[in-house]
């Protein structure tokens, strides 16, 4: 059991985010980073712009990670039993690349509530304030939603380019992860990422989000599948687990789930972006 201790939780309830886990070690997420590489050079076209997301609904390896008993532990130790995986992100900075992602509250735009969820990141290579790692604004779920101003800035990796404007730069924290390390954070934290000033790729796998069975989507619809637990509510359009990469029939589903998606994350914009 990788259950949180009671230390770990109201750390989490507090700052808002803990880090850093372990789930897997350095050798095992070399193992899960080489095989990532492997269905890259396969199907990495089909994995650009919208394509980042929910990649769990096609292919094994994320499907294993964001279904991994030691990571549900880690959940269920902040939202209860019952569990679903709301939707999932590969945050691919490449060496020396401009993109970043703002500062910004994940409940902002993706129209689940109550906000009985959390955020999770595995890195799948080293993550450091040099390659472009997240910083959280310790505290800053406890005041709730905060104003957004969409940029859709060319370089931002977000999809509006929603942006939290006057983060307190002295109070932020960066959080560094060795391969295999996660992060949690809560949905009201403001949170972003730089530039990747290295030579080295940062690769890091959101599970966006997992979420209490009683959280309903508000903005239109939801592709999940249930993690941990049982459904008494059935909020959510339910999706089977991946049966192999790139099943035919669950890769249709797949283009459906981004698509509604795409529908919830810009509901009011004034128009879409990349992402």
């Amino acid at each position: 059991m990788t259950a949180l201790t009671a230390s770990q939780i109201n750390f989490y309830q507090q700052n808002g985010y803990l880090a850093p886990i372990d789930i897997f070690t350095v050798d095992e997420a070399s193992k899960l980073y080489t095989t990532f590489r492997r269905l890259e050079n396969d199907h990495g076209e089909s994995l650009l712009g919208y394509g980042r997301n929910n990649a769990h609904q096609v292919l094994p390896l994320f499907d294993q990670i964001a279904h991994h008993p030691s990571i549900l532990d880690v959940i269920e130790s902040l939202i209860g039993p019952n569990i679903l995986v709301a939707g999932t992100t590969l945050f691919v900075k490449e060496p020396e690349q401009r993109g970043f992602i703002s500062w910004h509250q994940d409940a902002r735009y993706n129209g689940l509530k109550p906000y009985n969820w959390v955020t999770a990141w595995l890195a799948l290579t080293e993550v450091t304030k040099e390659n472009g790692c997240m910083y959280m604004w310790p505290e800053s779920h406890l005041d709730g939603q905060r104003d957004h101003v969409d940029t859709f800035g060319e370089d931002n990796l977000l999809t509006r380019g929603q942006t939290v404007k006057d983060v307190p730069e002295d109070n932020i924290v960066p959080i560094e992860l060795r391969p295999g390390q996660l992060s949690v954070h809560h949905p009201w934290v403001v949170h972003g990422s730089g530039h990747n000033k290295s030579n080295q790729r940062r690769v890091g796998f959101a599970i966006q989000s997992y979420i209490g069975t009683e959280v309903e989507q508000r903005f239109g619809k939801t592709y999940a599948q249930l993690a941990r637990g049982h459904d008494d509510y059935n909020h959510h359009f339910l999706v089977s687990r991946a049966s192999g990469v790139m099943v035919d029939d669950e890769v249709a589903t797949w283009h459906d789930a981004n698509k509604a998606l795409r529908e919830v994350l810009y509901h009011d914009a004034e128009k879409l972006g990349k992402y």
